[in-house]
C-alpha cells in the first residue's frame, strides 16, 4: 500500500487542481481518432508476430456484471457523468452517477486513505460502445448461474472454514492477505484477468517467440504462459495460475487454460479439476490490446460465459508489491483476536 502514495497522491493533486471535468470527446477529436487508427499498424517482433509488450492496466468504472434492468451499453451523457465521478458506487453499483464528485476540490466527509483507491477513470469501450457491464455472455452480462454441485461445492468450501473462528491462525486469512496470491473477488492475473475495484491493476508483459510472461502488480503474481503445444500437466497437479498452453491465430494469441488450483477462487467459487479458461489478446490500437475470456466448467456452472475487457497502454511505472515487508495487519487482526479471547476467559 505504502508504494501507492507516489502515485495516488500526484493524482489527487491533478485532480484537486483541474477547472473542469473531462468529458465526451466532440466529433472533429473523435473522427480524427478515426483517421489514426487507420493509419495505425499492428507493431510485430523479430518473429512476425503482433508485439503486446509494456505495461497494461485493465481498471474500469465499467462493473464486471450488468446491473438488473439494464441494456448492454451506456449513452454518451452516462458515460459523461460516470467519468466525471470517482466511479465509487458500492452500494449500487452499474447505476449511473453513484460516484461521488471530487469536483468540488475536498476529500471533506471522506475516509483519509481514499486517495490511495483506484476504481478506475473511464467506461470500457469496445468496438466503439461504451460497456455497461464486462461480462457479454450469457447477453444479459451476469455470470451464469451454478449448477447443484457447483451450489454443493460452494458450501462445502465454506463449511471447511466455518467450524474455526476466522482469526484463529494464519492459514484462515485470505489469500491476498497471507501475500500467496490475489484471489477471491478479482485475479488481475488471471485466469481469467479480472479488473480489481481497489488498486494496483496494472501488469507488465514480456513476450518472446516461445513464451509470454505477464507480471502484475499486486503481489507481483506472475504467469509465465508457453507458446506451443507441449503436454498437459497430470490432472492431479493443479499450480497456482493453472497450465497455461499459447498459439497465434493470426494476429491474435489465444491462451487455453487448465489444471487451476482448486484455492483459486473466481468471484468466490473454486474452480473444479474440470475448469478450462480461454483467453484472447488481440492489439487493437497503439493504446489498447482486447482482451476476450471464455469460462467452461459444466461442474459449477449451467453455461460456458465470457466477457471483453479493453487493456489500456500504462505511462507509469510497475512499483514492488512489498507485502510482507509491511503486512502487519495479519499480526495486529490475530493478537486482537487473541487478546479478546483473553478477556472473554480470564483463565486462558
Amino acid at each position: 500500500m505504502e508504494v501507492e502514495m507516489l502515485r495516488y497522491s500526484a493524482l489527487l493533486l491533478a485532480v484537486l487542481c483541474a477547472t473542469s471535468a473531462p468529458g465526451v470527446v466532440s466529433t472533429a477529436t473523435a473522427q480524427n481518432r478515426a483517421s489514426d487508427a487507420e493509419k495505425w499498424e499492428v507493431p510485430r517482433t523479430p518473429d512476425g508476430h503482433p508485439d503486446l509488450q509494456g505495461n497494461w492496466t485493465n481498471m474500469t468504472l465499467t462493473p464486471f456484471e450488468r446491473a438488473a434492468g439494464r441494456g448492454p451499453v451506456f449513452t454518451w451523457e452516462e458515460v459523461e457523468e460516470l467519468e466525471r465521478t470517482d466511479g465509487d458506487c458500492p452500494a449500487n453499483p452499474g447505476t449511473v452517477a453513484c460516484g461521488r464528485p471530487l469536483r468540488s476540490g475536498s476529500l471533506s466527509g471522506q475516509e483519509y486513505n481514499e486517495v490511495y483507491w483506484d476504481r478506475g477513470s473511464h467506461v470500457a469501450i469496445v468496438d466503439g460502445e461504451p460497456r455497461t457491464s464486462l461480462v457479454t455472455n450469457p447477453s444479459n452480462g451476469r455470470r451464469p448461474p451454478l449448477t447443484p454441485e457447483g451450489e454443493r461445492r460452494v458450501q462445502e468450501s465454506r463449511a471447511l472454514t466455518s467450524q474455526f473462528g476466522q482469526y484463529d491462525h494464519p492459514e484462515l486469512r485470505p489469500l491476498g492477505e497471507r501475500c500467496v496470491i490475489n484471489s477471491g473477488t478479482a485475479n488481475p492475473a488471471g485466469p481469467p484477468m479480472v479488473p480489481k475495484t481497489s488498486y494496483n491493476g496494472n501488469f507488465t508483459i514480456v513476450q518472446t517467440a516461445d513464451h509470454v510472461m505477464i507480471m502484475v502488480e499486486m503481489i507481483h503474481d506472475t504467469r509465465i504462459i508457453r507458446i506451443g503445444s507441449g503436454p498437459r500437466l497430470p490432472t492431479k497437479v493443479r499450480p497456482w495460475f493453472g497450465d497455461s498452453w499459447a498459439r497465434w491465430e493470426g494476429d491474435t494469441l489465444v491462451v487455453e487454460t487448465t489444471n487451476i488450483n482448486p484455492q483459486q477462487a473466481l468471484r468466490g467459487v473454486p474452480p473444479s479439476e474440470h475448469m478450462r479458461v480461454t483467453e484472447r489478446f488481440t492489439r487493437v490500437d497503439a493504446e489498447t490490446i482486447l482482451y476476450e475470456f471464455t469460462v467452461e466448467d459444466p461442474t459449477l456452472y449451467t453455461q460456458a460465459w465470457g466477457g471483453e475487457i479493453p487493456l489500456r497502454k500504462f505511462d507509469d511505472m510497475l512499483y514492488e508489491y512489498a507485502c510482507h515487508e509491511g503486512n502487519y495487519s495479519m499480526t495486529s487482526v490475530l493478537s486482537g483476536a487473541r487478546y479478546q479471547e483473553s478477556l472473554e476467559d480470564p483463565d486462558s
